[in-house]
């Protein structure tokens, strides 16, 4: 008895570490809840997307956001993150808002029910087509077909329906085909067509199509390619298996149920952009409006005001050879328009937001290793955009008065209240914002020069290292702010730094105040702490940043600042700049308040909830932050090849690396409570500080982190072991 007692009881013990294991493991996608953030705190929502990993294809139903009771009909894709939707289909004889109920999203598979015709519509994607199935228990098949942008639709003699919309300097084309015989009736109204299909069939209706960006023709061979043959299950079962394998490259063990549906929500957010818009070795550019033959992909769809910090850099670790396809599209984007793009939307430049991040982007990536574009062109792209382009926010073209301005004197001037714009070419609602500009552009050159070093070109190193400390010339010693001047060099007054400068303070910051853009200083942190007056006083300024009130009410404030939200005094969580903020602790000997901070972020801002996102996500902007700090470490400064360490969620994360190495992170004694590192050791090395450099990942190997309850605040303390902070730091220095 003893002995089958024993043996039964190592069964189960066995079948319990196999159940614990596959737990961990498999099937990640079904963590996933597109519906987090489908409510904006103010801004834009997420939508429930459905899609393939970097695909052209992106479904969601088209709606105000999720308490929005009515679908106003489905998209056949989109042309960019957000909008604007290409063609749309929608049950029934008439496309009329309808009420639904018993919706189902995942990112592989979307199905919903509507209230009053109980039609069920069912929809899955391919890279470039989609698959619809529309259930009828009246038995009265029919959808109706129409032009979201200025188009046309037309019938086939074979009952396929073709079309074509336009977009800015995009034209996008759609071939379809119903698995039915179906009738259609076409009517065009105002530079739009409608098209009634009706069925003739049983009370089931199918529809595939392909989407092309460069003819009908090539849609169909999309969806010959892609859908060759009938049979949803197949299409939603290997859309499925392609999420897995993507969302599997980072396998979590331990933390909450609602910890992981958070971690791979926000993973696979980070998969909707950028979009491969290659299609049988040939693409359209809306850059120079040719098609164009290559042998690599062509990717498009990238907000580099958002995505530098966080996205880019996440998608290097996982996919460092999609990361250099990108890269490589941005070069051709360069050679094709001459303007080396931030926002390159499938409709081509779009002059958005400020600054030229490419530049870190590029830098971030070369120094991770991605070597595989043309450096020397996306160097000449870059500095062409520093000195020769605008620097005006929201603005393409060669240089004016104001960017001479800053290249004399090293700042953009700003305006005194109700003092008259001087250049008619400055954007009349977003205005000058000239300490962001000053800001963001210092951070941009510093990466210039780091590829001027590497390319040898030391005049150029020179320049754009000078003028990577113009932040200098824009904080105010006595009031321990970055602060906007004019063009005397006199200081505004009056200015309230926390709320003045029009709407989203764009007249001297943009979309955040003063007291967020002070930290905006990533390429020298250290000479930011000295002005500040050492690392005490900006230990006490950070600190205070936490807790400063807004002096005025939640709505006065956020009327004023939409973008600014989800605050903790004066930080917010809801917008991008802020993001590295909770980790300069670790530049300042108390990385137990990096942890704290960070851990008190993830739990208030980031939930499983329709709010759940705490502010304006821009499609994967925000989740990838989410990503690195729920995994213990960020990349702080985009163009130094490491990693700070903050506070990990899960007991266990192994990042499998395209390489075929593993990055295991191990994290002992953790818990809610027990969110201080106690100690660290890297490949069984212990270290005394609270970083660690890419190839540590690259190469493989093994993170410890032992955890308590209270901090170890010798760990990381010491000057010597701060993170890499000064101007003066060499990426190349920190490569192995």
């Amino acid at each position: 008895m003893k002995r089958k007692y024993s043996s039964a009881a190592l069964i189960i013990t066995v079948f319990a570490i196999l159940l614990m294991s596959v737990r961990s493991v498999q099937a990640q996608v079904e963590y996933v809840d597109p519906t987090i953030g489908n409510v904006g705190v103010l801004l834009v929502p997420t939508r429930p997307a459905v899609y393939l990993p970097n695909s052209m294809i992106r479904f969601y139903p088209i709606r105000a956001d999720a308490l929005d009771d009515r679908i106003e009909s489905f998209p056949l894709t989109i042309s960019s993150h957000r909008q604007p939707e290409l063609f749309s289909i929608m049950p029934g004889e008439n496309d009329m808002p309808a009420p639904y109920d018993q919706e189902k999203t995942t990112p592989y598979y979307y199905s919903t029910r509507f209230d009053e015709s109980l039609i069920q519509t069912e929809f899955s994607p391919t890279e470039r087509c989609g698959y619809f199935r529309f259930t009828f228990p009246d038995g009265n098949t029919a959808v109706v077909l129409a032009n979201r942008q200025t188009g046309a639709l037309h019938i086939d003699v074979d009952g396929s329906i073709t079309g074509e919309e336009v977009v800015g300097d995009l034209q996008a084309y759609v071939y379809g085909e119903f698995r039915q015989p179906v009738a259609f009736k076409v009517e065009a109204v105002s530079g739009k067509s409608r098209a009634l299909a009706t069925g003739k069939g049983p009370n089931v209706l199918e529809f595939r199509y392909g989407v092309s960006f460069i003819s009908v023709g090539q849609a169909k061979k999309n969806l010959q390619r892609e859908i060759p043959d009938w049979g949803f299950e197949r299409i939603r079962d290997e859309a499925k298996a392609r999420w897995n394998e993507t969302l599997g490259q980072i396998a979590l063990e331990g933390g909450t149920e609602t910890q992981r549906r958070i971690f791979y929500t926000a993973l696979y957010r980070c998969f909707e952009r950028m979009i491969n818009i290659t299609e049988d070795g040939q693409y359209y550019s809306a850059f120079d409006h040719q098609v164009h033959r290559d042998s690599r992909p062509f990717y498009v769809d990238n907000w580099l005001w958002d995505t530098y910090r966080a996205l880019e850099p996440l998608q290097t670790l996982l996919n460092p050879d999609m990361e250099a396809d990108k890269i490589q599209s941005y070069v051709r984007m360069y050679q094709q328009s001459g303007i080396m793009p931030t926002f390159a939307l499938a409709s081509g430049n779009y002059p958005c937001m400020n600054g030229n991040h490419a530049a870190p982007w590029f830098a971030d990536a070369w120094f991770k290793g991605v070597r595989n574009f043309d450096l020397e062109l996306a160097y000449e792209g870059v500095k062409k955009r520093a000195l020769r382009d605008t620097l005006l926010p929201w603005r393409l073209g060669p240089k004016g008065p104001l960017d001479d301005f800053y290249a004399a004197h090293g700042y953009m001037p700003a305006l005194r209240s109700g003092e008259k714009e001087t250049d008619t070419r400055v954007h009349p609602f977003e205005k000058r914002q000239p300490v962001p500009v000053t800001l963001e552009n210092s951070f941009d050159e510093w990466n210039i020069a780091q590829l001027a070093r590497v390319l040898k070109r030391s005049d150029d190193e020179q320049l754009f290292l000078h003028r990577a400390a113009n932040y200098k010339n824009l904080f105010r010693v006595d009031k321990e702010l970055m602060w906007p001047k004019d063009a005397d060099g006199q200081w505004i007054e009056p200015l309230n730094p926390k709320f003045d400068g029009g709407v989203g303070g764009r007249d001297y910051y943009d979309e955040n105040n003063g007291y967020t853009y002070t930290w905006d200083v990533a390429q020298d942190f250290d000479g930011l702490i000295q002005l500040m007056g050492g690392v005490a006083k900006a230990e006490a300024n950070l600190d205070q940043l936490f807790r400063e009130p807004l002096d005025r009410s939640k709505y006065e404030f956020q009327a004023k600042f939409p973008d600014s939200t989800s605050m903790a005094g004066q930080f917010s969580m809801g917008n991008e700049p802020s993001f590295a903020i909770p980790y300069i602790y670790n530049r300042l000997g108390a990385p137990w308040k990096t942890q704290k901070r960070v851990r008190m972020l993830l739990e208030s801002f980031f939930t499983e909830t329709l709010q759940g996102i705490p502010g304006d996500e821009d499609g994967g902007g925000m989740s990838a932050f989410v990503v690195f700090s729920m995994l213990g470490f960020y990349p702080v400064t985009p163009g130094i090849p490491v990693y700070d360490v903050g506070s990990p969620v899960f007991d266990k994360a192994t990042v499998h690396l395209k390489n075929g190495k593993n990055f295991i992170i191990l994290i002992s004694n953790n818990s809610r409570d027990n969110k201080y590192l106690q100690s660290i050791r890297l490949n069984g090395r212990p270290l005394t500080q609270v970083w660690f450099r890419h190839s540590d990942i690259a190469n493989g190997g093994t993170l410890e982190l032992t955890m308590g309850a209270t901090p170890n605040k010798q760990l990381g303390a010491q000057k010597e072991s701060f993170p890499p902070d000064s101007i003066t730091a060499n990426p190349a220095d920190y490569i192995q």
